[in-house]
């Protein structure tokens, strides 16, 4: 099976300009490729996953990867997807969050000896002389083409900013500066980002009378046709900081049943034989499923032995409340009113609920649990002395597990 034949197995190619092109070039190793990440947070996140997974697999196969990171593109905010516009970020933390974001792609992709590219894209963008770009860039750019977008279109009614306007532009230019200067020949991304691409590989053909590709990957989608990567309590990132290697282990172990063999296929190197005879699979075989595709992207992200970590801490746990390697939380000082802490302030502080109110809720409806019982007291109080003695765990519902540390 060639590298294309198998990306379209794994259902991952959604858009793209001319097959025969592609084929030829990616199963050859002779594409030099790039996708875009604009640097709007300090983490990559599970929306982020499948672009760095098809980073992988294309440099295996011998292709070079650029990962280009939007600090220019990021002083505008990219409208797709958007209902509202983009909070504008300063310099600095764009520069911080482009850092953030080379460490964590280097686990995914080899940037030694010219294996791969990290480029930014304010190198040329925050350099352009306005007039100069009216001229020689927007001269080729139809705004009747432009509006019939679906990235304008669905915020034409709340109302398009002409600084968003400019970030099909922007991210053209891009391309035509990567064709230029490093022979950047294809584009890859999110296929919402289908109009924007179109827009560099005309401006390459325009500017330059040469042939550019362009490829969109399918959106991360559950069955119910939602973007995957979002909890109650917001993004699933890379960064275990922020979303720790269990609480990451646990989001993909309890993806629905309809969903787990779409993400064996499109996330985990895993030979695409041995996820076909999983099909076969179900009712107590789909955890074993869920399992494999768990320990597969935690291991992926955040090595073998966070993966191991994750996997035994979640099996002892539901086997015996063991809670080492479990996300914990250390409460501060003020939690507590006369040395002792209430059921509503863990709830809140170890991230199980959003508000005290949503705590309130889940010990009401019998969702919450503290050392193996079950809190139905809303007023319930623990001692800090019993919190430096035990190790509590406080638990709501059956799947979101935290300690807690005094």
């Amino acid at each position: 099976m060639t590298v294309y034949d198998e990306l379209v197995a794994r259902g991952l190619i959604a858009q793209v300009t001319d097959e025969e092109e592609i084929k030829d070039l990616i199963n050859n190793g002779k594409a030099t490729f790039y996708i875009g990440f604009d640097p709007t947070a300090d983490s990559l996140h599970v929306g982020h996953f499948m672009a760095l997974c098809l980073m992988k697999r294309l440099q295996m196969a011998g292709n070079k990867p650029i990962a280009l990171i939007g600090g220019g593109t990021g002083m505008i905010g990219d409208p797709s997807g958007r209902t509202d516009m983009r909070q504008m970020m300063t310099a600095e933390t764009i520069q911080h969050n482009c850092d953030c974001f080379k460490k964590q792609m280097s686990r995914f992709i080899d940037f030694s000896d010219g294996k791969a590219l990290m480029v930014n894209n304010a190198d040329w963008l925050l350099n352009l002389n306005y007039v100069e770009v009216l001229r020689e860039v927007g001269a080729h750019f139809s705004v009747n083409r432009m509006l019939t977008a679906e990235c304008y279109k669905q915020r034409m009614e709340k109302g398009l900013s002409f600084l968003e306007f400019n970030y099909m532009i922007m991210q053209s230019y891009d391309f035509y500066m990567l064709y230029q200067k490093y022979g950047c020949n294809m584009q890859f991304g999110g296929d919402d980002q289908w109009s924007n691409m179109l827009g560099g590989t005309e401006l390459i053909r325009r500017k330059l009378g040469k042939d550019a590709y362009a490829m969109t990957i399918t959106l991360l989608l559950n069955s119910e046709g939602k973007k995957m990567g979002k909890t109650q309590s917001g993004a699933v990132w890379l960064d275990p900081n922020k979303t720790s290697p269990f609480d990451f282990y646990q989001y993909w172990r309890n993806v629905a049943d309809a969903d787990v063999l779409k993400c064996l296929r499109m996330l985990t190197f895993l030979p695409l034989e041995q996820i076909d005879e999983m099909d076969k699979w179900e009712g107590a075989q789909l955890n074993k499923a869920k399992e494999i595709l768990a320990y597969e992207l935690t291991s992926l992200v955040h090595g073998e032995e966070e993966a191991k970590k994750a996997q035994e801490s979640a099996k002892t746990l539901f086997s015996a409340g063991n809670a080492q390697n479990m996300p914990s939380v250390q409460l501060e000082e003020e939690s507590f009113i006369d040395g002792k802490v209430d059921i509503l302030t863990m709830l809140v502080n170890s991230g199980l609920c959003t508000s005290r109110s949503d705590a309130r809720r889940t010990v009401e409806q019998g969702g919450a649990t503290f050392m193996g019982e079950k809190v139905t007291d809303i007023h319930a109080s623990y001692d800090k002395e019993l919190l430096q003695k035990e190790e509590c765990v406080l638990k709501r519902g059956k799947k979101k597990f935290c300690k807690i540390e005094a």
